[in-house]
């Protein structure tokens, strides 16, 4: 496993000036020659001076060959050198920059990047097959991992991300799970955290930082969904119900218990099954009840 080194090279405006004194001097060898070889065609001299004509083409190769040396490094870049197929650093300082010019310049960028799964079809831990999908925030940590322990570390990140999520599903309950137990539905967050560290622990030896991954969408397959959507139904209503029965239940036995307590009226045990019957009637119905006035006596 390669680990990232970090080197600094000289400023790019430091080497310039050397750069230019070496065009400076090829410039220099060519006047000379060419006013050697101009005193050689009238007469003053024999043959013009060789050497000097070498020394322009010396410098002017050397010239050029420096120019290879200068990149360029804006914020959260970095380039990784190798030279002759060896790792040699990776430089991470913005701006103008100058290397040796026989170092290859590998460019990455570390900024943040998104990765926008598409839908998945999957069974869940109760084999129910469902659609997920999710969303995934990573950035380079290390450029060395990066470019010499994966072969395309973006094409890495991507199907390591549609494996972890495969395996997320298959480890938890679209919903209706059993007491206390983490659904895909109910359990947002944690299901969240760990599917960010399981991609963490997949793409960690590519060199990258997973710093966020969240579900985007998450529904049963179109062949159970109208099933699955009836017992949604069905399971609301039947807790619908039981909380309406518990709360009726708790204002009937306060009623009682404040006519008794307030000595308001005292019924006999037929005549509070007989009120208990009504307030539930009318606490639980569906419909508004309609009242009925007795103008008799209570037992009448």
């Amino acid at each position: 496993m390669n680990r990232e080194r970090l080197i600094h090279v000289p400023n790019g405006w430091a080497i310039l000036p050397l750069t230019l004194a070496i065009f400076v001097i090829s410039g220099v060898f060519l006047w000379m020659f060419i006013d050697g070889a101009i005193e050689a065609a009238s007469g003053s001299r024999e043959l013009p001076n060789f050497w000097l004509l070498g020394g322009f083409l010396l410098a002017l190769g050397l010239g050029l060959f420096t120019c290879f040396g200068y990149f360029t490094l804006q914020p959260n870049e970095a380039r990784v050198l190798i030279l002759f197929g060896a790792y040699r650093g990776t430089v991470r300082d913005a701006g103008w920059r100058f290397t040796n010019p026989l170092n290859s310049k590998i460019r990455l960028s570390l900024r943040s990047r998104n990765l926008n799964g598409e839908k998945l079809k999957v069974n869940d831990k109760r084999g129910n097959p469902i659609e997920i999908a999710v969303v995934v925030v990573w950035r380079v940590h290390d450029t060395a991992q990066a470019s010499f322990d994966v072969d395309d570390y973006e094409e890495f990140v991507e199907v390591q991300s549609e494996s972890a999520v495969r395996h997320l599903a298959n480890c938890y309950a679209y919903d209706h799970g059993e007491e206390n137990e983490i659904t895909l539905r109910s359990g947002v967050d944690e299901v969240s955290a760990n599917l960010q560290q399981e991609l963490q622990n997949r793409v960690g030896k590519a060199g990258v930082e997973v710093e966020e991954a969240r579900l985007t969408h998450l529904a049963y397959a179109p062949e159970i969904a109208g099933a699955m959507l009836r017992r949604q139904q069905a399971e609301a209503i039947i807790d619908a119900r039981q909380k309406i029965v518990h709360g009726a239940v708790s204002m009937v036995d306060m009623a009682l218990q404040d006519l008794a307590d307030k000595n308001v009226v005292e019924l006999d045990q037929e005549r509070k099954a007989t009120m208990v019957s009504n307030l539930l009637v009318v606490l639980c119905g569906e419909t508004e009840a309609q009242p009925v006035i007795n103008t008799g006596t209570l037992y009448t």
